[in-house]
């Protein structure tokens, strides 16, 4: 779990690239580079205010997987204070 000031979605992600998604720590938030195709989704789940999970890793299975979630919540006065 990685806390963060902010999050900055890059949709230009290339599906040549050999990657289903990428994180990587910029300053004190996060950045999450996607292909056009998930940032249509996540644009989509946004609206619709539904949760949505990103896989970051390799296309092909090799190393670990990373996951960036979205999640919707009931009470935001019990989260992110300060």
């Amino acid at each position: 779990v990685t806390g963060a000031s902010f999050v900055v979605f890059n949709g230009a992600l290339k599906t040549s690239s050999g990657f289903l998604a990428k994180s990587s720590i910029v300053e004190d938030g996060l950045m999450v580079q996607i292909t056009p195709e998930t940032m249509e989704s996540l644009r989509q789940a946004l609206r619709d205010k539904k949760d949505f999970k990103i896989t970051c890793g390799k296309v092909d299975g090799e190393g670990l997987k990373e996951y960036v979630d979205i999640c919707w919540v009931e009470d935001e006065g019990k989260t992110n204070k300060g």
